[in-house]
């Protein structure tokens, strides 16, 4: 799968990084929201660890670092977002399917440059991946609602 639109240039480098790279950068993020979710280390040193037991030489570091800091300072404002559209309390919610949730609702919120559908498919691959059976549909479902709500324009019918 293309991700076009989806990249950034790099800080010092003038070429765009390669189709997965932000791809990458969400499956790292994602991992250290859900490291964070377990052991309550600081967010800085969940990054720091990340930064130097991955290759990041094909991540979108710049996207990781953003993504991972603004999941965890804006949280509730995320979990409020979410709730409404949860079919159970948000403590039960599973830690891997809640981090993907947490990292779609950012961006569909403040990072309005990724397409709201680069958002649901790259949290429902990331779902598949790393969560449950089943989770790839919940997380549709939540982000699929929630882009409704917060990407109007975007989402709506032409």
């Amino acid at each position: 799968m293309s991700e076009a639109g989806d990249s950034s240039p790099q800080p010092g480098n003038t070429s765009k990084p390669k189709a997965g790279d932000r791809r990458r950068a969400r499956a790292l993020a994602m991992q250290g929201l859900y490291q964070r979710h377990f052991s309550k280390t600081p967010i800085s040193d969940i990054e720091a660890e990340f930064m130097v037991d991955n290759d990041m030489s094909k991540v979108d570091v710049m996207y990781f670092r953003d993504i991972l800091r603004g999941v965890h300072r804006e949280q509730a404002e995320l979990d409020r977002l979410v709730e409404p559209f949860l079919d159970r309390p948000m403590k039960e919610v599973d830690a891997v399917e809640l981090a993907i949730v947490r990292l779609g609702a950012y961006e569909l919120k403040y990072r309005i440059d990724v397409p709201y559908k680069v958002v649901i498919n790259e949290g429902v691959e990331m779902a598949k991946r790393f969560g449950g059976t089943e989770g790839h549909k919940f997380v549709n479902s939540i982000l699929d609602k929630l882009s409704r709500r917060l990407r109007l324009a975007e989402t709506r019918p032409r």
